[in-house]
C-alpha cells in the first residue's frame, strides 16, 4: 500500500531570521500581472546569481527549532540582475517564473513590519483553548443528538477542527508559537498526538521540507518524481497515485514509509530522516503517539468501536484529506506551470517563490490562515496571526513572483477542480536539467490531453 504513497507534508522548522533595520527599500512596487506560459521544455538551464550556504542540520531542537541557515548573495552578480529573462520588462512583456528574481531575501524581510515577527504565547494559547473547546463541544453535541442528520455535519466540522489543531502544532514545530522551546514542545505533543501525528518525527522532516522547498530531490513534501522513478512504478501504483480519492488519503502511509524513492519512517529513531542526537526526541514522540492509539482502543471497549469510529475515526480521515489537499495545492495546480529546481539553479529564495497562496473562504480563520503560504515558507518563524499583514507588506517587493490567489466563496469548492486538473497533468519531471517543469504522461488513465 505504501508504494503509492504521495509525497506530502513532512515538517522541519527552519532557523530564525531576525529582521534588521534598513534605511529603506530598494525594490519598487510592481503590478501583479497575469503570467504567460514559460517555455514548455523538459529542462531549462538559467544562470543563478545566488550562492547559498549549506543548510546545517539542527541538532538541538530545544535551542534552535526554526531558523533558516544564512543565505548569502554575491553582490556583484546581484547588481547585474536588472533585466533577467524579461523579469523587469514593461507590463505585458514576457515573464519567466524560473528566472532568478531581481530582489534578495533581505529585501523581502525588510519590507515586513517589525511587529510581525513578535510571538505572543498568550495569544497562541488562546487559539489552542478556543480550538480544543470547539472540538469537545462538537463531540458533545453529536453524541447528544446521535442521529444521521447531525453525523455528516459533525464529521466535516470536526475533521476541519482536527486540521486546525494540526496547524497550531505546526506553529509549535516552527517555533512561531512562542519563544519558549519547552512550551512549544509540550503544546506540540499534546496537539499532534491527539490527532495521531508523531510531533518530533514530523517536525524534523518538515524542517527538511522548508530548507529544501522547490528542490526535486531534496524536498520532503509533495516533490515531483523524476521520470526514472516514475517509470519504475507499476501501472497500478501510478494510477492510484493520481486518482482521487487515494492521493488525499496518503499522509498516514507517508508517515510510516515516506515517498517513492525515499526510505525511512517518522516513528523509527534510526530512520534516515534523523541524526543520532535526535533519537530521544523521536522515541518520545512515538511513545506519545502510541499512548493516544492505546487510549482510542480503550475507548472502543468502553463506548463501543462504532461510536469511536463516528466520534473520532471518520473526522480523523477528514483531517487527513484537508492536510493532503492543502499541502498539495500550496505547491501545485497554478494555471501556469511553475518551476522546480536541482543543482546550482536551486536556492532557498527561488525554491520558496514557487509556493502558492490559496484562499479558503470561511476556513481561512478556522485553520489559522495557513493558506497564506509564500511568506510562511520564506520566513516560517512569523506567527500565523501576522502572516496576512506580512504578505501585504511584501507584495510590492515580490511583484510578479507573487501569484494572487483566486478569491473563494464561503467554502473553497473551486479548489477541487484545481486539484483534479493538476493530478491529470502534473506527473513527473525530467531526469536531467536544473530548471524543470512538470510533464504529463499521456498513457496514464485520465491524463489531460496535450497537443
Amino acid at each position: 500500500m505504501a508504494g503509492w504513497v504521495l509525497s506530502e507534508c513532512g515538517l522541519r522548522p527552519l532557523p530564525r531570521i531576525y529582521p534588521q533595520s534598513r534605511a529603506g527599500l530598494t525594490s519598487k512596487s510592481t503590478n501583479l500581472l497575469k503570467f504567460t506560459q514559460p517555455p514548455d521544455t523538459k529542462s531549462c538551464n538559467l544562470g543563478s546569481p545566488f550562492k547559498v550556504s549549506c543548510w546545517s542540520r539542527q541538532r538541538n531542537w530545544a535551542l534552535n527549532v526554526a531558523v533558516p541557515a544564512s543565505v548569502t548573495v554575491c553582490e556583484e552578480e546581484d547588481k547585474e540582475r536588472g533585466n533577467v529573462n524579461g523579469v523587469n520588462e514593461e507590463e505585458g512583456g514576457f515573464f519567466d517564473p524560473g528566472a532568478p528574481p531581481p530582489f534578495k531575501l533581505s529585501d523581502i524581510r525588510d519590507a515586513i513590519p517589525k511587529h510581525c515577527w513578535v510571538k505572543d504565547p498568550w495569544r497562541s494559547m488562546a487559539y489552542v483553548v478556543r480550538d480544543v473547546a470547539v472540538v469537545f463541544g462538537l463531540a458533545a453535541i453529536a453524541a447528544y443528538f446521535n442521529n444521521w442528520v447531525v453525523w455528516p455535519l459533525y464529521w466535516f466540522a470536526q475533521g476541519t477542527m482536527f486540521w486546525a489543531l494540526f496547524v497550531l502544532g505546526h506553529d509549535c514545530g516552527h517555533g512561531s508559537f512562542s519563544n519558549n522551546p519547552k512550551l512549544n514542545s509540550v503544546a506540540g505533543h499534546l496537539l499532534h498526538s491527539s490527532i495521531l501525528v508523531p510531533y518530533h518525527g514530523w517536525r524534523i522532516s518538515h524542517r527538511t521540507h522548508h530548507q529544501n522547498h522547490g528542490h526535486v530531490e531534496n524536498d520532503e513534501s509533495w516533490h515531483p518524481l523524476p521520470e526514472k522513478i516514475y517509470r519504475s512504478l507499476n501501472n497500478a501504483t501510478r494510477t492510484l497515485r493520481f486518482t482521487l480519492p487515494f492521493p488525499m488519503l496518503a499522509y498516514p502511509f507517508y508517515l510510516w514509509s515516506r515517498s517513492p524513492g525515499k526510505k525511512g519512517s517518522h516513528f523509527h529513531p534510526d530512520s534516515d530522516l534523523f541524526v543520532p542526537n535526535e533519537r530521544k526526541d523521536v522515541i518520545t514522540s512515538t511513545a506519545c503517539w502510541t499512548a493516544m492509539a492505546a487510549l482510542l482502543v480503550c475507548l472502543s471497549f468502553v463506548m463501543g468501536p462504532f461510536q469511536v469510529l463516528k466520534l473520532y475515526g471518520i473526522p480523523y480521515w477528514i483531517f487527513v484529506m484537508w492536510l493532503d489537499l492543502v499541502t498539495y495545492l500550496h505547491h501545485h495546480g497554478h494555471d501556469e506551470k511553475l518551476p522546480w529546481y536541482r543543482g546550482k539553479e536551486w536556492s532557498y529564495l527561488r525554491g520558496g517563490l514557487t509556493t502558492l497562496d490559496r484562499d479558503y473562504g470561511w476556513i481561512n480563520n478556522i485553520h489559522h490562515d495557513i493558506g497564506t503560504h509564500v511568506i510562511h515558507h520564506l520566513f516560517p518563524q512569523i506567527p500565523h496571526y501576522h502572516l496576512v499583514e506580512a504578505t501585504e507588506a511584501a507584495k510590492p517587493v515580490l511583484g510578479k513572483y507573487y501569484r494572487e490567489p483566486r478569491k473563494s466563496g464561503p467554502l473553497p469548492f473551486y479548489l477541487l477542480g484545481t486539484l483534479v486538473r493538476s493530478l491529470k497533468r502534473d506527473h513527473y519531471v525530467s531526469n536531467t536539467g536544473d530548471v524543470l517543469y512538470y510533464q504529463t504522461d499521456p498513457e496514464l488513465c485520465g491524463a489531460e490531453k496535450t497537443e
